[in-house]
């Protein structure tokens, strides 16, 4: 077996255990912090860019007005998710939709439902923390997204029935992403969060941070988007937001935020965007951002937080679709053989299953002919939609691809 030890195998000009002469490291080094005067002048020198569909943009953050969605071509979808991309990417990093959810009875009724489920959760486990504050300072809704469903499935059926969300989402993650929820509830008083960036390499310390490659601190942000609904008034005074606008260019950005120097630059310069209940926010996850202070003498400051993920990437919760089915499937039938396969039904479809069919067991799951790949669970779903398949054997079918996906 031959040795990279073997000066035979070593290029000229390189020794063992050295650096390549041209090219650099890697991996970024905890001992080699971040610039922040090439963190500012990475942003400073941004470029604004006009967006001609956002109806203004302030302060720096472009808001869009949302019309009906049946009210917009095809193309006029795609303009919108083409500027979408660019303002994720190489913009500010972050946009408003206004009027995301223009029912506000709606929102009432899961306002509701939120407020039930906090208080069953209390009274099992008490006060619990969340992200950035103690135990009993705020509410916090883990999987948000799943405990709606099986407290209520009529309100939750028409929540995310709402074609917007995986329009947006596809903008910057592309086909079968996956959403998650929580529920974040700031009181009045609370303290302002830390400035961080997200999911994945966010949620971790500069030493683990830094065995990722280079390439992967950039690519991280390509596998999530950020969003959040307002389900009250939000002013400036209760704390919305705080983003720092072209902050998710930097690539060091991951090794950058936890470092003092850092977060009083963000406390300078961050910016804040109110929001009407209704309205949505959605960001880059490499964007620096934090909660901020409610001090308001009595507003609640209510979002359900969406963390969306591509299919090549882990969420940050399990969704498990066989129970949101069981509770759905039999009003979405209904609402198919009214309106056909809508923009409604396919927004509820591909947010509530699996869309991309991996990993899975290909010995029991044959990839179909026509391409290299099983089907998906949304496939699967769509398929008995246009059957009109009673639920009791759509959930057989569900538990067999479940079973037949296990190693």
């Amino acid at each position: 077996m031959s040795s990279l030890k073997n000066s035979n195998s070593i290029p000229n000009g390189y020794a063992y255990g050295s650096k390549h002469p041209t090219l650099g490291p890697r991996l970024f080094r905890v001992n080699n912090p971040p610039s922040l005067h090439d963190f500012r002048k990475r942003i400073t020198e941004s470029t604004p860019v006009h967006y001609p569909l956002a109806k203004s943009v302030n302060p720096g953050v472009p808001i869009y007005e949302l019309p009906e969605y049946s009210s917009l071509n095809s193309e006029q979808h795609s303009s919108l998710q083409d500027e979408w991309y660019h303002v994720l990417l190489s913009g500010p990093g972050v946009f408003v939709t206004k009027a995301l959810y223009k029912d506000n009875a709606l929102l009432d009724r899961v306002n509701e439902v939120y407020a039930s489920i906090i208080a069953e959760e209390k009274n099992i486990a008490g006060n619990r923390g969340d992200h950035f504050a103690g135990a009993g300072a705020n509410d916090r809704i883990w999987n948000s997204f799943s405990k709606h469903c099986l407290q209520d499935a009529h309100s939750f059926l028409e929540y995310y029935s709402n074609p917007w969300l995986p329009l947006i989402s596809e903008a910057w993650l592309g086909p079968h992403h996956r959403l998650t929820a929580q529920v974040n509830i700031v009181k009045p008083g609370a303290k302002a969060q830390m400035s961080h960036r997200d999911y994945h390499l966010g949620f971790q310390d500069n030493a683990s941070c830094a065995r990722f490659p280079k390439a992967l601190q950039v690519a991280s942000q390509f596998l999530t988007l950020q969003g959040a609904v307002a389900h009250s008034e939000m002013p400036v005074e209760s704390g919305p937001t705080r983003l720092l606008p072209f902050s998710q260019k930097f690539e060091q950005g991951y090794m950058a935020y936890r470092i003092p120097e850092f977060q009083d630059y963000f406390l300078e310069n961050y910016v804040s965007v109110p929001l009407e209940k209704g309205d949505g926010i959605f960001f880059n996850p490499a964007l620096f951002h934090a909660a901020g202070q409610n001090d308001s003498a009595d507003i609640l400051r209510s979002a359900n937080l969406l963390q969306i993920s591509s299919a090549f990437g882990k969420p940050m919760e399990m969704i498990d679709t066989y129970p949101l089915i069981e509770r759905t499937w039999d009003e979405l039938l209904r609402m198919y053989k009214i309106y056909g396969l809508s923009d409604e039904v396919k927004a509820f479809v591909s947010l509530v299953a699996e869309g991309y069919p991996f990993p899975t067991n290909l010995d029991l799951r044959v990839p179909e002919t026509a391409g290299m790949a099983p089907a998906s669970e949304q496939d699967y779903l769509i398929k008995c939609l246009a059957d009109h398949t009673v639920k009791e054997n759509v959930l057989k079918g569900l538990n067999k691809i479940h079973h037949d996906s296990r190693a």
